[in-house]
């Protein structure tokens, strides 16, 4: 039996701050994750990342709907965090087990202005310079933050001299499957600095967090073209695959500011730009400190995630649909045997 719910609590609309951020015109999307699972004696249960449950100034979560033959659906917020997950259980999979979800969210390019506005630290930015499993802070990503960041001036140039080293000194690898671990201690010991946007982007986060900058991830999915860089986009509203994680960073006297430094790199692969110095490199590079197109929406920003329910391992970040039959794990990244579809189209 079908059943259809309305969960979709509508988060606080962004305000535009003098002097801190830029808005242009906004955009909505709706985006369709459908899961399908092999008929099973087992039961089952998925869980699919639902849009960032905080306000946020580039992005107003406008509510979801859930269709299928779950058994039961229900929403979990993680403990000590705003990452939101639609759950969806089975008791005997029989017919197969099918759950979709329909979400909508409205966007706004976001910019910020890199002044002086009197932003100062809180409390709750503590959370953004704890070590994860993936991402320490002591040892060599100590050392290597200590001198990236040796003489500069103030936290702005810290950040900036992070953002710059990434940029200066990684390559994305278009081998690496689906968006990589985030392991930075690994690719620091092993001098291997490729990968992508979830271990290069991770890799800018670990540094800056390891200066005393507040730094976080944002995973999320790339919903539509770019109408700045071509390799930046998705196209054709099938998105499965489109998954990608930006990055953050808090600096006294600014505030946040978005970064993208993976960005960079899979345009200089992807359009094949022959060095740093070619034009459009240098437009990117320019726009990704300090500016998020909008043609993507984000889910969270959760390390070591433990799955409402599951007795499985915690994933190192929640970024792609899971799912579980009979307590065994099924790959995230491989929808085609795990049979899960993401669609995305403005509205």
């Amino acid at each position: 039996m079908d059943r259809r719910e309305f969960l979709g609590a509508m988060a606080a609309a962004p305000i535009a701050l003098r002097g801190i951020s830029e808005r242009s015109a906004t955009r909505s999307y709706e985006i369709i994750t459908r899961i399908e699972l092999d008929e099973s004696h087992a039961g089952g249960v998925a869980w699919i990342p639902l849009p960032l449950g905080r306000p946020a100034p580039y992005q107003i979560d406008r509510g979801h709907t859930v269709d299928g033959n779950a058994d039961k659906t229900r929403v979990e917020t993680l403990a000590d965090s705003t990452t939101r997950i639609l759950v969806a259980e089975w008791g005997h999979m029989m017919p197969p087990p099918q759950v979709s979800v329909t979400m909508e969210v409205e966007t706004t390019d976001y910019r910020v202005a890199l002044k002086p506005n009197g932003a100062r630290r809180t409390a709750d930015l503590s959370a953004y310079l704890k070590p994860t499993k993936l991402i320490p802070l002591d040892g060599i990503v100590k050392q290597t933050s200590d001198g990236i960041t040796k003489g500069r001036a103030n936290d702005l140039a810290k950040a900036r001299a992070i953002y710059d080293w990434i940029v200066d000194n990684t390559a994305r690898d278009p081998d690496v499957k689906g968006c990589g671990l985030g392991d930075i201690r690994g690719m620091l010991e092993m001098k291997n600095l490729s990968g992508k946007c979830a271990d290069l982007n991770a890799l800018f986060v670990g540094l800056a967090r390891a200066a005393g900058l507040p730094a976080r991830d944002l995973y999320g999915l790339r919903v539509a073209p770019s109408t700045q860089f071509a390799s930046l986009g998705r196209a054709g509203g099938n998105v499965t695959t489109a998954q990608h994680c930006r990055a953050e960073v808090w600096v006294d006297n600014y505030g946040w500011i978005p970064v993208d430094p993976a960005d960079v790199r899979k345009l200089i692969l992807e359009e094949k730009r022959p060095s740093l110095t070619d034009p459009t490199v240098v437009k990117a590079r320019e726009a990704l400190f300090g500016s998020w197109e909008m043609n993507w929406i984000a889910f969270n920003d959760a390390h070591d995630v433990a799955l409402p329910g599951s007795t499985g391992k915690p994933l190192p970040f929640l970024m792609y649909p899971q799912a579980e039959v009979g307590g065994d794990r099924l790959d995230s990244l491989d929808p085609e045997h795990f049979k899960y579809a993401i669609t995305a189209r403005e509205i």
